[in-house]
């Protein structure tokens, strides 16, 4: 039976723990720009609050271009205009999201809305990006690897991991990229990635209509991918505005922060307020903020398998910090004899010591060693294991960061059966 109260969290401090937790800055004289730009973005709390789609919400002069844009649309249309389903016009709710989305990226000019909008309906015509979900267009290896939807975020956005490490050997580069017939096949594929996020949306008011974008530059080949990255961008910010809610990068090197500071004063800080920069080191800390653990990837310092998408909704996790020179225990009481324990536990960046071990209630037996104690190494995924108990006991989780001064996310997960049944 799953505990329903609270497990025992023993914490044993060392002499570090006395004095505030330390923290090295560099001396600022030392501090570059770049420096301060990655201290200011990484972790921050975006401002940006997800437009409302209720028409009432809606000033005054908003209202006036949405009908304004409706009666340019139906004074051009040629017959029935949709998109992902929905007729643009006839009264739908469902409509007025998806034109308030046009509005918004053109700042509510309304004949510039309507022009993107044709273009965007012109191309979702030749593209046949309507039936695309259902295509097979043989990229099975880069499935859940370059680009996939995995899971939510807290708010319940549908989130996209993106990923392009694996194009830094360069038999996949040319295998995906190689010519422009193949650079065209990617692209239609990237789009079905979207597409399928888009059918997880409400397309309502108070509901949830838009995305989460994880983009993961480690080992990124960006100057091979140039030419694909700029597709992709162009596709997506012309004919899905206002789609992403969020966009958070993850294992940013320091040169994107250079970058983004020579971008950045061309973006508006509606743009710029969607922005979340977490460098190297802190992708668990980051993604926690955003997304629970146990629909975080394993990859990433989460708790969730590809396996886990197939089942079940996710098992809930809990959350808890490692403070630098803190060692954490956790106890999982009341096991009884012949009952199987399966627990998952992570430590973002890991770096510390793990062991489990099993400790009989009984005076005189033996504590067992599940699992020894080892270091876990910064890019080791979740530990994911069993125990089946020959007496009553309790389970014993330890996590040891007492060599470093660091202070890390964690988050754990288990489950008690009985021998024959789940209690």
């Amino acid at each position: 039976m799953e505990a329903t109260s609270p497990i025992s969290v023993q914490q044993s401090l060392n002499l570090l723990d006395q004095t505030p937790e330390f923290s090295p800055k560099p001396s600022p004289l030392k501090k570059n720009f770049v420096t301060s730009l990655m201290e200011a973005a990484t972790l921050r709390t975006p401002s940006f609050k997800e437009d409302t789609y209720f028409i009432s919400h809606l000033k005054a002069s908003e209202k006036k271009a949405l009908q304004e844009l409706k009666d340019k649309l139906m004074a051009a249309s040629n017959g029935p205009d949709s998109m992902w389903g929905i007729p643009l016009l006839g009264g739908d709710e469902r409509a007025d999201v998806i034109l308030l989305k046009f509005l918004r990226a053109r700042e509510f000019k309304v004949q510039d809305s309507l022009s993107m909008l044709q273009k965007c309906l012109s191309w979702r015509k030749d593209f046949e990006a309507d039936g695309i979900v259902e295509e097979d267009l043989g990229f099975k290896e880069l499935e859940g690897v370059v680009a996939y939807m995995h899971a939510y975020d807290r708010e319940g956005h549908p989130v996209c991991y993106n990923a392009y490490g694996v194009f830094k050997d360069r038999e996949m580069y040319e295998r995906v990229f190689g010519d422009d017939e193949k650079l065209k096949k990617f692209l239609r594929w990237r789009v079905q990635v979207l597409e399928r996020g888009i059918k997880l949306l409400h397309f309502k008011p108070g509901g949830i209509n838009s995305i989460i974008q994880v983009t993961d530059l480690k080992d990124m080949p960006k100057r091979e991918l140039r030419v694909a990255s700029n597709h992709i961008l162009s596709l997506f910010q012309d004919n899905y505005p206002e789609m992403v809610a969020r966009k958070i990068f993850i294992n940013v090197p320091w040169y994107f922060s250079l970058l983004y500071s020579m971008f950045s004063p061309f973006l508006t800080q509606r743009t710029k307020s969607k922005f979340v920069i977490s460098k190297e080191g802190n992708v668990a800390e980051t993604l926690y903020k955003f997304i629970r653990p146990e629909d975080v990837p394993v990859q990433y310092g989460g708790l969730s398998r590809p396996s886990d998408v197939l089942n079940s909704p996710p098992k809930p996790a809990s959350e808890f910090t490692v403070k630098g020179g803190e060692k954490v225990n956790i106890q999982i009481e009341g096991i009884e004899a012949g009952a199987t324990i399966s627990w998952d536990i992570v430590v973002g960046g890991w770096e510390l010591e793990y062991s489990a071990e099993f400790v009989p209630n009984a005076e005189g037996s033996y504590t067992v060693a599940v699992e020894k104690q080892r270091r876990m190494a910064a890019n080791e995924d979740a530990i994911h294991n069993s125990f089946t108990a020959r007496e009553a006991g309790k389970m014993v989780l330890s996590v040891d960061n007492t060599a470093s001064r660091k202070r890390k996310v964690a988050a754990y997960r288990y489950l008690v059966r009985k021998s024959t049944s789940i209690v």
